[in-house]
């Protein structure tokens, strides 16, 4: 089983699984991408992940599905093209021989979902993948997803629930953002060595035309500042920053957080 990302638009990634004759994609923006990846590989479609329901993510489910008949799979609480198999919180999906288990993670919008492959997953050809995490918009490299439809306590929990996924977990982000977040990161954390030394192999990895992702999430909580909203080093720099009071609430903090990251250039 290989993972893929197949680059779409100006900075998405549409994440393909495939064993040599059948794939699995998720979410796939558009749809041209795709059909290169299958004919070029001589592969089946055989499932549609969707994380949610914004255009880069299902632009190309209609086609695909018309195309091949494979089933999509997406989030129950938001419109995504039908027919689909609508999941939630504790549903699993399996193809392939793989089982992924789906994770509500609203704050990007309100019904976004995350698929886990955990590192026991029945199919011997993942072992060398799993665990494997496609968190769509919520977690990225170094940085989260904006709250365009959730609360900053949504999204708080969210991230915690995929931060305490196991550290090996290969993190699978929408877009290409990492060197953009890291800066901000380095803003918030100047003095984070770990930090410095990611920044510097993402740089290289970018310099060669190559991406950052997959990430790993042992990674992301050294380095990430929205997985760090607790730790004494960020919680100092968003109260200098924002002026919150002493006594700020961790959903407060992470709110301004989330803010000097929007207004950030």
């Amino acid at each position: 089983m290989t993972l893929v990302p197949l680059p779409a638009f100006a900075d998405n990634y549409i994440w393909m699984l495939q064993d040599g004759r059948n794939a699995i994609v998720v979410d796939p923006g558009d749809a041209a991408p795709v059909f290169e990846a299958l004919r070029h590989g001589h592969l089946q479609l055989a499932a549609i992940l969707v994380t949610h329901h914004h255009a880069d993510h299902t632009g190309g489910v209609a086609a695909l599905h018309e195309a091949t008949g494979a089933p999509v799979f997406g989030p129950a609480r938001e419109r995504i093209p039908e027919p689909f198999k609508p999941l939630s919180q504790g549903d699993h999906v399996e193809v392939l021989g793989l089982r992924f288990e789906v994770i509500d993670v609203p704050g990007h919008t309100a019904g976004h979902i995350a698929y886990f492959l955990p590192a026991n997953a029945p199919h011997a050809s993942a072992s060398d993948l799993a665990p494997l995490l496609f968190c769509g918009d919520t977690l990225f490299s170094g940085g989260c997803g904006r709250l365009f439809e959730g609360t900053p306590a949504q999204m708080l929990a969210s991230l915690d629930a995929l931060a305490a996924l196991p550290g090996d977990t290969r993190v699978c982000c929408a877009h290409e953002y990492t060197l953009s977040n890291l800066r901000f990161a380095h803003a918030v954390e100047p003095g984070n060595a770990d930090l410095a030394h990611y920044t510097a192999q993402c740089e290289a990895l970018r310099a060669r035309g190559e991406p950052t992702l997959p990430s790993q999430l042992a990674t992301e909580r050294r380095v990430n500042p929205f997985l760090r909203s607790r730790e004494s080093t960020v919680r100092r720099a968003v109260h200098a920053h924002a002026g919150l009071p002493a006594q700020a609430a961790e959903t407060e903090v992470f709110a301004a957080l989330r803010q000097w990251k929007n207004d950030f250039r």
